[in-house]
């Protein structure tokens, strides 16, 4: 997939495209079924299939008050729209010269002049251009005048939900922990990427060695608690069964952030210094409490291994 960082970097001759507009934040199940029927456009026309996004929130510009921290950074959001195909991705830079631009000019610069859009897919609740003027109606208003056709792309939703698929929806469903959910909201597990770094050793002390994240991560972080999951080393390319612990470990009270820290089951003399791994939550096993003792906290993360096996044993991935 070719990334382009600006209008300006699209070459003269790319296109015609189908262009799908978005923030694509989590690119989860709803966005995954906008960019499916984009390819399947684009195939129909002979075209490029591309998403349009943004290097932010709109929000963190409009309204920083109230701007929702991401579910994923940008550089994940453009690896997970990577994996699903496209011929390319065109991130705007969301400043006040793009905040002030009028739908109109956005239609017209960047659509028409950069991407030679063919066809445009949005959501209902799309808007885009100062003010927020720029609707489904209005792209196809305009339609007729630049020679595209507009499509806007249903909501999606669980089957056993009334709730559409939305970041908000994962965002909260991370807040509370509930990892499970938020995957089939996602279509995919949750995970966070980052850098194995050292720790204060406790979980080696006490029988249970883990791989401690830096505290840069690419992702959400969900709710402190202990969960089973997956260590994948993209170092040797191995993936490793996990119980994950996120939090700031209260039975010690003398860890100042939060923290990821994956115990691989079943390995002993595992060294991941410095691997670059994800790791994937698949169940919350229960939250974060004080123990009364060491005795107490090893006897609970001794059972929090069996119980991640056990969650493992009966998934797939």
């Amino acid at each position: 997939m070719i990334v382009f960082r600006d209008p300006r970097d699209v070459p003269q001759g790319f296109g015609p495209s189908a262009v799908a507009i978005g923030k694509f934040d989590g690119v989860h199940a709803g966005h995954r079924a906008v960019i499916r029927r984009l390819k399947e456009a684009a195939a129909a026309s002979g075209v490029d299939a591309v998403a349009v996004t943004f290097d932010r929130n709109p929000l963190a510009v409009l309204r920083p008050d109230r701007c929702p921290e991401n579910v994923v950074t940008v550089e994940r959001k453009l690896e997970l729209l990577a994996e699903l195909d496209l011929d390319a991705t065109l991130v705007l830079t969301f400043d006040e010269d793009l905040a002030a631009l009028t739908a109109e000019d956005f239609v017209a610069d960047i659509l028409v002049g950069a991407l030679h859009v063919s066809t445009v897919l949005v959501g209902e609740d799309f808007r885009f251009g100062r003010g927020g003027a720029g609707t489904p109606a209005l792209l196809r208003e305009l339609a007729p005048q630049y020679g595209f056709t507009v499509e806007v792309v249903d909501d999606v939703y669980l089957d056993d939900s009334e709730r559409r698929v939305s970041s908000t929806w994962i965002r909260e469903l991370l807040i509370a922990g509930d990892v499970t959910t938020a995957a089939r909201v996602l279509d995919r597990n949750v995970d966070v990427r980052g850098e194995v770094v050292h720790g204060l050793k406790r979980g080696r002390e006490l029988g249970y060695p883990t791989a401690n994240l830096s505290a840069t991560v690419d992702s959400f972080v969900p709710a402190d608690g202990v969960y089973a999951g997956w260590l994948v080393d993209h170092d040797t390319g191995i993936r490793h069964r996990a119980a994950i612990s996120v939090g700031t470990n209260p039975t010690f009270d003398d860890v100042m952030r939060r923290q990821v820290e994956a115990h691989v089951i079943g390995e002993t003399g595992l060294d991941l210094y410095g691997h670059d791994v994800t790791v994937e939550f698949v169940e919350r096993l229960r939250g974060m409490v004080a123990f009364e003792g060491i005795e107490k906290l090893k006897e609970q993360m001794a059972g929090d291994v069996v119980e991640a096996e056990r969650v493992l044993g009966r998934t797939l991935h």
